[in-house]
């Protein structure tokens, strides 16, 4: 009888521990947007932004095509890319510039892919049951990362430099031979402007306008070095190459992509607002500004994660662990719970589209690029405790 009076006392206890932290946290971040892409748009924005674009005008028009070209230049110079490497803006966002490089570029050699998340196995299985390449599988779960030492220097690598979905990322490049003979495949969607990017390592690197800029969608960046274009000049595929991936013209490197002239139609709102989003990025101190920013926001949730003992990265180094994707698991809660937070959160109107990606484990995936404001991530962190306990109490 005492011990069930005891048991009965605690469960009352517990139960009221757990409504101490049902009081709503006091102030919502001023941006609900921390979903991974698209992405928030850069702080201030407003439709005004876009007035100076070249709307109704065609895109081979000197007006339009100018448009395109100040893309392309001032892109190159915020990511210092090589004066030798080649950028242009194709279609279909990042997907489309990435598709372009491997119907393009592999089947000379063997390939080695490596993936340790969704996206990355996407390019494994279009290299295997697509294109039916001589494959080299390096793989790992969800909050890992493959041996990338592996590696070899002579096979084609094909690899994503921040995994979106599971929030682990390459800590440097290091593992890429200086002296490699194949071409190194590199899909930085959600790491270019964020992360440092040795170009030098990257003879193909792609990425799209609507992830760390915050930019709309349907539109890819594809950079080739001077290696990815030999390549091009000295190995025709054998399979049937669609118009939307052709980078060559009887048998040379078809440069007018890479000088404003794009293979189909591009939104002129679209590159307005990517022009928008450069300009932001060259007011806010540049690449290294940006990388600071997201790093800071990475550095909150950190401090977050080691205060409480309930929550923890995806990512089991903390050297791997993304500053863009944050991706967060719980102890305590199920699956079911843990979509309620998620619920909970946008329902409050805190934070939208935190719900991790459909194919990861259960869990919240939280977008710390430079356009989410360090104070927007500082005033999430009570909401994601009180979310947190507001489902263990109910």
């Amino acid at each position: 009888m005492f011990l069930r009076s005891v048991h009965k006392q605690q469960g009352v206890f517990s139960q009221a521990f757990l409504r101490a932290f049902s009081t709503l946290p006091s102030a919502k971040p001023n941006s609900p947007n921390f979903g991974s892409g698209p992405c928030k748009k850069r702080p201030g924005w407003e439709l005004s932004a876009l007035r100076d674009g070249a709307y109704g005008r065609s895109h081979r028009s000197a007006l339009g095509k100018g448009k395109i070209v100040e893309a392309i230049n001032l892109t190159k110079e915020l990511l210092g890319i090589p004066e030798n490497y080649h950028l242009g803006i194709v279609p279909a966002s990042d997907t489309g510039a990435y598709e372009m490089a491997m119907w393009s570029l592999l089947g000379e050699r063997k390939v080695d892919v490596c993936y340790w998340e969704s996206f990355g196995k996407g390019w494994f299985t279009d290299a295997t049951a697509q294109l039916k390449l001589d494959v080299n599988k390096h793989e790992a779960d969800y909050g890992q990362l493959p041996d990338l030492s592996k590696t070899n220097k002579d096979n084609d690598i094909c690899f994503t430099w921040n995994g979106t979905t599971s929030g682990v990322r390459v800590p440097n490049g290091d593992w890429i031979s200086n002296d490699r003979t194949g071409l190194t495949l590199c899909d930085a969607t959600s790491a270019v402007f964020a992360m440092d990017m040795p170009w030098e390592k990257l003879d193909v690197t792609t990425y799209s306008w609507q992830k760390v800029l915050g930019g709309e969608g349907a539109h890819g960046i594809l950079i080739l070095s001077p290696r990815a274009v030999e390549r091009l000049e000295t190995y025709t595929p054998s399979w049937p190459m669609p118009k939307i991936f052709r980078l060559t013209k009887k048998g040379k490197f078809d440069n007018s992509v890479f000088v404003g002239n794009t293979i189909n139609t591009p939104s002129l709102m679209a590159v307005e607002d990517y022009l928008d989003a450069l300009r932001w990025c060259k007011s806010n101190g540049g690449v290294k500004g940006l990388i600071q920013i997201s790093e800071n926001n990475l550095a909150i949730v950190k401090k977050f994660v080691a205060e409480n003992s309930w929550v923890h990265f995806l990512a089991d180094s903390e050297a791997t662990t993304s500053c863009t994707s944050i991706c967060l698991k719980f102890d305590g809660v199920t699956p079911d719970q843990v979509k309620k937070m998620a619920k909970l959160l946008e329902n409050h109107n805190v934070a939208y589209d935190v719900g991790a990606y459909r194919d990861a484990p259960p869990g919240l995936r939280i977008w710390g690029g430079a356009t989410v404001e360090n104070s927007d991530m500082e005033l999430l962190m009570p909401w994601l405790k009180w979310a947190y306990h507001e489902c263990q109490a109910n």
